[in-house]
């Protein structure tokens, strides 16, 4: 009998060291998830004050949730030519410096280049926080520590509005919405300092920076174009402007997927992508991501321009869709690890998710907040059911060392969904509440100067008259908004009713040795660990 190969998994840590570790982590993720919500309800405050519209609002939100998206594969390659502690504290600094120009902005476009650092920093947040916890946590130990992040993201998720309303309605104003995480984020820093320990592996990693280029290029140029067509102050929907921009960003999300075919290691693994169940669950998570971001970043400018709420108020009135999202998130999560079964799930969920928009879809600027808020939980129930499940199914399904990449896909997709389902809808609600606002304006008597084309969000300027006219538009144009959304969110119940279901595996599938092809984000540590997993399998035998 021979010895065990000399490449040995690494020493197992207790939960008392994982808990330890995880404690810096976890803080610069609550910083994160903050960061991304505790601007929602600030925002009609600050269209209001840097004379934004409402292609600005959207864009303050698409700009972050890209720069999110595009970065976070770059991070994860990154994870494996460098420590990982050093670049998650790198992640923090480059965050902290965003959030610094986002309070200190005084236009537009510098708080939209802000927006783009932080979403850089967060897209290595997201990266290297799940790369971490795949170093530590063994793949079959790794559900018991998911709920610690879940309850940060509804934490961070649930506490971002609130605090956001309260800081804005305090003498502090909205800039300080961006500078109270600051503070955390430092705290982060040394926390991550003192706490993360972990064993840097380097393994042999190639960055695919063209590939990184055109997804960047080809994604960037379709949300540009769809964010100023229509316009009058732009160019229409059928202009050569539109030919050039929707041409461009064909062709390079065409070129994109020829250079990832032939690439060593991908930025898009186009092999795992197209498996069956990964891709109907990044199909379904695109068509969330839609109806998530899309809709819910609409949901806190409908409470303070429709319904005069104060950003404080609006934040209170998101509290039903957030605790619908954590309901069934938990609940269904429970109900999953005693059963063993999680399609039924991802079908009710696509239900609820289809239905509370449906409901949403018949709001105006007349709707009931009560009627609001049972709408918008019916709405988080379904999103909390779908959300986490849909990468449950597919890390059920691949293999081991293709976990870490399957998962990050399925985030990518949705973050993707995110900035499109931003950047159309948000263009679409531009568009109907300048058409309303038109009509309304003309029926009063009201000449209307300079038009409307820019739904301009600082009503706090305009006489009473018209600021009622334009509170009534942007009420009524945001339930087409969600009817959108609805119609978005039949294709991830279209695409969850196809996924196969297989039961919830208790062990880590191991390819065989002829198949020990390292692929292009497995982590060093994984392998590992599948190395000793297989060796103990091969000496079984023998032992008996």
């Amino acid at each position: 009998m021979s010895n065990p190969p000399a490449t040995a998994p690494p020493l197992v840590m207790t939960h008392r060291q994982i808990m330890e570790a995880l404690t810096g982590l976890l803080a610069a993720f609550f910083t994160a998830i903050l960061s991304s919500t505790i601007v929602a309800n600030a925002l009609p405050t600050i269209m209001s004050d840097l004379h934004g519209t409402q292609t600005d609002f959207a864009w303050v939100i698409t700009a972050a949730l890209l720069a999110n998206a595009v970065t976070t594969p770059l991070w994860g390659k990154l994870a494996d030519l460098f420590n990982k502690k050093v670049l998650v504290q790198l992640s923090i600094v480059i965050f902290v410096a965003g959030s610094v120009m986002a309070g200190l902005s005084e236009t537009i476009p510098l708080l939209l280049t802000a927006r783009v650092i932080q979403g850089v920093a967060m897209g290595g947040l997201t990266a290297l926080a799940q790369a971490i916890i795949g170093t530590m946590i063994p793949p079959r130990d790794r559900g018991k520590y998911s709920g610690y992040m879940g309850g940060v993201m509804a934490v961070g998720t649930a506490g971002g509005p609130l605090l956001g309303g309260f800081i804005v309605d305090s003498p502090l104003g909205w800039r300080w919405t961006f500078f109270v995480c600051v503070p955390l984020a430092v705290i982060a820093l040394i926390l991550l300092q003192v706490t993360l320990k972990i064993q840097h592996i380097k393994r042999p990693a190639k960055i695919d920076w063209l590939g990184s280029i055109l997804l960047t290029s080809g994604v960037s140029l379709l949300l540009i174009w769809v964010s100023f067509a229509g316009n009058p102050a732009y160019y229409d929907w059928v202009s050569w402007q539109s030919a050039a921009m929707v041409g461009g960003g064909v062709v390079l999300l065409a070129l994109l997927v020829l250079v990832e075919s032939k690439v060593e290691q991908p930025i898009i693994p186009l092999k795992i992508i197209s498996e069956r169940t990964t891709a109907l669950a990044i199909l379904a998570s695109v068509a969330v991501g839609i109806a998530m971001f899309g809709s819910t970043t609409f949901l806190g400018q409908y409470f303070q321009v429709a319904g005069g709420a104060s950003p404080t108020e609006a934040g209170l009135l998101t509290l039903p869709m957030i605790a619908g999202n954590l309901t069934g998130s938990v609940v269904s999560g429970l109900l999953i690890s005693r059963t063993g079964k999680w399609k039924g799930y991802l079908i009710g969920g696509s239900v609820l998710l289809i239905g509370g928009l449906g409901l949403a879809g018949t709001m105006d600027h007349t709707t009931e907040l009560w009627q609001a808020g049972i709408f918008t939980a019916i709405l988080g129930v379904g999103l909390g059911m779908l959300m986490q499940n849909l990468v449950l199914a597919v890390q059920n399904t691949v293999r081991a060392s293709d976990i870490g990449t399957a998962s990050a896909s399925v985030a990518f997709f949705r973050s993707v969904g995110g900035a499109i389902g931003v950047a159309v809808l948000g263009a679409v609600l531009s568009s109907r509440v300048s058409q309303l606002a038109t009509e309304g304006l003309a029926a009063a008597g009201i000449p209307v100067a300079g038009g409307t084309a820019g739904a301009s969000m600082d009503l706090v300027d305009m006489p009473a008259p018209v600021r009622e006219i334009m509170r009534a538009a942007y009420g009524d144009a945001t339930a087409e908004v969600f009817l959108i959304s609805a119609v978005v969110a039949v294709i991830a119940l279209v695409s969850v009713l196809f996924i196969k279901e297989r039961p919830l595996r208790r062990t880590v599938d191991v390819q065989p040795d002829s198949q020990q092809d390292v692929q292009p984000d497995v982590e060093p540590d994984l392998q590992l660990h599948a190395d000793a997993e297989r060796t103990t399998a091969e000496l079984a035998p023998a032992n008996r």
